[in-house]
C-alpha cells in the first residue's frame, strides 16, 4: 500500500492546537468539535461507498447575475458549542494564516502585502469537501483537524460544513458592530456541461454572502477568459477585476473567493491635523503621504526584545487593529520572520494605556493571492498533495480525473477617515508621547470575541 510522503516540520506544527491559549478551559481536541456524524477511521485507498450526489451547473451568461440559490443541504447546524468552536477554530486559522503570511511576505519582498487567514482557511476547507480520503487526510493535517488516534492508513473525516459555518459566524460577529462590515463572495467555474457535487456547492454557500457557480466552455480559452472576468467584475460591483489570465482549455475548475473588510476607526482622527509628511520607504526612498493625527489615550507596548512598538486601535465594538512599528534602524523583515499567533497574543496582553500623539498614513489595500503559489512557497509537497499532481477530487465531480486549475483569494481592506464615536473636544491632560508611523509597518485586524485574525498585512509604501 502506498503511503503518504512525510509532511515537513512546518505542517506538523500546524497540526498542533496551542493548549496555552486558554489555560482555564477544559481542553477539547479540535477534531472532536468538528467531527462528522458516526465517524470512524476509513481506509485511505477505499472509494466513497455511497453514490456521489451531483447537480448540473448552469452555463455562464453575463446577462444573468443572480447568485446561487441558498440552502441545498439544510440550514444552521445550531448554536451548540458555537463559542468553543469559534475560539478553537480561530486559533487554528491564526496559526496557519501566520505561516502563510510569512511565506507570502517573503516571496513579495518589499512590496505591500495583505492576507486574510479566515478567507484562506475557508478556501481550503471548500476543496476538502471534494477531496478523496487520501487527499482529505492531507488537508486535515494542514488544517490542524487530524484525529490524533488515527492509524497512518486511515482517516476520520470532519464535517467541513460545520467548519465553514463557524468561520462565517466569526465574520458575522464583525457585522454586528456599529459600522464595520465584511463581504465574502465565491466564484466557481467548471467546464461546459459540468456537474459538481452538492457538498461542494453547499460549501461555497456556507462560507459566503453570495456565491456563483457557472459552467464555461474553456475550449475557447481566450473568449472564456473575457467572459469569466467580465462576470466577476459585474457580480462584485467592480471590486474584482481581470484576475483570471491564461485559462487552460482543458481546465476542470477555476475558483476565486473575495474577502472585503470595510471599517471605521472607533475614534476619529482629527482632520485639521492631517498633513502631507515624509514616509521613509527605505534608506534611499521617501514619499509624501497624508498622515492623520490624533492625540488621546491608547493602549501600546514597547517590545524591547523584538525592538518594536505595538499600538492597539479599536475599529468597533468587536474588532481592533494592532500596528507594529519597528524601532529606527530595525528591518521589518526581522520582526516578521519571528511572528507567531502567540507573539501577537503576548503583545496584546502586555499593552498598557497612555497618552499618545499618533500619526498614521491614510491607507487602503487590495491584494490577490494565488493559493497554489502560496502553498508552494510553504513547501513544494504541500501544493503537490493539496492541489497539484497528487491531489484527488473524486468527491467533487463524477468526471474523473478532476483537477482544480486556478485558485485565487482576493482581499481588500478599506478604512474611512471618520469614527463611530463622536470626537472628544476636551484637551487631554499631560504631555503625550509622539509616535509617527512614518516607515514600513506591520498590522493585524482581529475580531475581539473569538480572537480570530481577519487580516495580516505590511505597508511598505502607502502611496501605492
Amino acid at each position: 500500500m502506498q503511503r503518504l510522503s512525510p509532511l515537513p516540520p512546518l505542517l506538523l506544527l500546524l497540526c498542533c492546537y496551542c493548549s496555552g491559549t486558554e489555560a482555564n478551559r477544559v481542553y477539547v481536541h479540535p477534531f472532536n468539535l468538528f467531527a462528522a456524524d458516526n465517524v470512524s477511521c476509513e481506509t485511505l485507498q477505499t472509494k466513497v461507498a455511497k453514490p456521489l450526489g451531483t447537480v448540473p451547473v448552469a452555463a455562464l451568461d453575463n446577462s444573468v447575475l443572480t447568485p446561487d440559490t441558498r440552502g441545498l443541504s439544510g440550514g444552521d447546524p445550531g448554536r451548540q458549542n458555537i463559542t468553543q468552536r469559534t475560539a478553537v477554530l480561530a486559533e487554528l486559522s491564526n496559526t496557519l494564516g501566520m505561516r502563510m503570511y510569512q511565506a507570502l511576505s517573503a516571496k513579495q519582498g518589499t512590496t505591500n502585502t495583505l492576507l486574510s487567514p479566515v478567507n484562506t482557511y475557508g478556501s481550503l476547507v471548500m476543496f476538502y469537501l471534494g477531496a478523496s480520503k487520501k487527499t482529505a487526510n492531507s488537508y486535515q493535517l494542514l488544517l490542524g483537524l487530524k484525529r490524533e488516534s488515527d492509524r497512518e492508513d486511515c482517516v476520520s473525516l470532519i464535517d467541513g460544513h460545520k467548519v465553514l459555518k463557524t468561520l462565517q459566524s466569526i465574520n458575522s460577529l464583525v457585522d454586528h458592530g456599529p459600522k464595520d462590515n465584511i463581504v465574502t463572495q465565491v466564484w466557481a467555474f467548471t467546464r461546459q456541461d459540468g456537474h459538481l457535487s452538492e457538498d461542494f456547492i453547499q460549501g461555497t454557500q456556507d462560507f459566503s454572502d453570495t456565491s456563483f457557480t457557472r459552467a464555461v466552455n474553456f475550449a475557447a480559452s481566450q473568449e472564456a477568459e473575457k467572459l469569466v472576468n467580465s462576470f466577476v467584475e459585474k457580480t462584485s460591483e467592480g471590486k474584482v477585476k481581470d484576475v483570471f489570465k491564461d485559462l487552460s482549455h482543458s481546465a476542470d475548475l477555476q475558483f476565486m473567493s473575495s474577502f472585503i473588510f470595510q471599517g471605521n476607526w472607533k475614534t476619529a482622527f482629527q482632520p485639521e491635523k492631517t498633513s502631507l509628511q515624509e514616509f521613509h520607504v527605505n534608506d534611499n526612498t521617501t514619499v509624501m503621504v497624508p498622515l492623520m493625527t490624533h492625540t488621546g489615550q491608547y493602549h501600546y507596548f514597547n517590545d524591547k526584545v523584538r525592538r518594536c512598538t505595538v499600538v492597539k486601535l479599536s475599529l468597533s465594538k468587536y474588532s481592533y487593529m494592532l500596528l507594529v512599528l519597528p524601532n529606527q534602524g530595525i528591518n521589518l523583515k526581522d520582526i516578521e520572520v519571528k511572528l507567531l499567533s502567540s507573539v501577537i497574543s503576548s503583545w496584546h496582553q502586555n499593552l498598557t494605556e497612555g497618552l499618545l500623539e499618533l500619526s498614521l498614513p491614510k491607507f487602503s489595500m487590495s491584494s490577490v493571492a494565488d493559493l497554489r503559489e502560496l502553498l508552494k512557497n510553504m513547501a513544494d509537497e504541500v501544493e503537490t498533495q493539496l492541489l497539484g499532481s497528487q491531489a484527488e477530487f473524486d468527491r467533487l465531480s463524477n468526471t474523473q480525473p478532476f483537477r482544480i486549475d486556478k485558485v485565487f483569494n482576493k482581499v481588500s481592506f478599506e478604512m474611512s477617515e471618520g469614527g463611530t464615536d463622536p470626537q472628544d473636544t476636551n484637551q487631554e491632560a499631560g504631555i503625550p508621547l509622539k509616535l509617527s508611523i512614518n516607515r514600513p509597518f506591520f498590522f493585524s485586524v482581529t475580531e475581539g470575541d473569538s480572537n480570530a485574525i481577519l487580516m495580516l498585512g505590511k505597508v511598505t509604501n502607502p502611496s501605492l
